[in-house]
């Protein structure tokens, strides 16, 4: 008897279960779309979008770095993720340079190695001394620029940036990245790089009320182009003073919000009337800070008094650009 050969069935359709429609298979007369299963799921769906990837940028004075400050880097770590659109993989320190003249502001150089022994044992929290390092007060927005460019001329990867570098070595640094910058032009908004975010408290935020301490275009590109992760304490309307202002509320998609539930009252300003009232500080910084504290006998009435009379170099800087222009007109 012979036998009826079978109806050859096309490789590509076997297996059914594990094959879903992509694009059509040439020797399938039907124009039939399958592909892998595997191959599917690893292509983002329109449910499950990609998430992007943030860097938190901490500036301030750090004068001490109190536990509060590495509470911030968690708190804003948390909100992130948990939104589903964020994924954070680094937060960055970046302690203001001397020329930021703020009364009782200690040596950059102490501030950047409590900061790094604070951070000594975080698996994602680091420190950068190249604000810290600059001869002159360099404006936040640009310190965010820095890092957004140091990450753009990386491709984006990690282990490069940033370094924890003593201040001595930080100039080599600077070389590199001007070489880099030479050989390979940047290129901006690249979805793949990592996006550089301001990590703050409600303070700063209120900040951008007064009067000459910041500049309009800078606070534009800050929330604009960056963008701000807000902690806020009990008693700081955030969001009303987000309404009350026309720039921010413009951007009000780009400043995330973050409810500090847990309230903690951590301040340098207090942690350094203790010291010099020679108060326990144990528990309030890092035990590796308070150690360097001692050591070196940091805060006292004396250091309190330094750039006592001297106008903070922001107010000094803008409102000379204020009274430029004025002359001019």
């Amino acid at each position: 008897m012979v036998q009826t050969p079978s109806p050859k069935i096309p490789q590509q359709t076997q297996k059914a279960s594990s094959l879903v429609p992509v694009g059509p298979v040439p020797d399938n007369p039907g124009g039939a779309r399958v592909c892998h299963l595997d191959q599917h799921l690893q292509r983002p769906s329109m449910e499950n979008p990609q998430k992007t990837e943030v860097v938190l940028l901490a500036c301030g004075s750090f004068n001490p770095i109190t536990n509060m400050h590495l509470r911030l880097f968690e708190l804003a770590k948390d909100h992130m993720n948990a939104t589903g659109k964020y994924r954070v993989i680094k937060g960055i320190i970046s302690p203001v340079g001397d020329a930021y003249k703020k009364k009782g502001l200690i040596s950059a150089h102490h501030r950047v190695v409590m900061a790094q022994l604070a951070t000594k044992n975080s698996g994602w929290v680091e420190v950068d001394t190249w604000e810290s390092l600059q001869k002159e007060w360099v404006e936040t927005a640009k310190v965010l620029r820095h890092h957004q460019e140091k990450l753009e001329a990386s491709g984006g990867e990690q282990r490069d940036s940033p370094v924890l570098e003593r201040p001595g070595r930080k100039r080599k640094w600077t070389e590199q990245r001007s070489e880099v910058s030479q050989k390979k032009p940047l290129e901006p908004q690249r979805k793949d790089v990592p996006r550089v975010k301001l990590l703050c408290g409600a303070d700063l935020l209120e900040s951008f009320g007064v009067p000459d301490l910041w500049k309009r275009e800078d606070i534009a590109n800050i929330v604009g182009s960056y963008g701000l992760v807000c902690i806020t304490r009990a008693g700081n309307d955030a969001q009303r003073f987000i309404y009350e202002s026309d720039v921010l509320w413009r951007h009000q998609a780009n400043i995330h919000l973050v409810n500090e539930w847990i309230t903690n009252d951590i301040s340098s300003t207090k942690i350094r009337r203790a010291l010099r009232r020679s108060q326990s500080i144990r528990y309030l910084v890092p035990d590796l800070v308070q150690e360097y504290i001692e050591k070196h006998d940091l805060y006292s009435a004396e250091s309190e008094e330094r750039n006592v009379g001297v106008i903070l170099a922001p107010l000094q800087r803008n409102r000379a650009a204020t009274n430029s222009r004025t002359t001019t007109a």
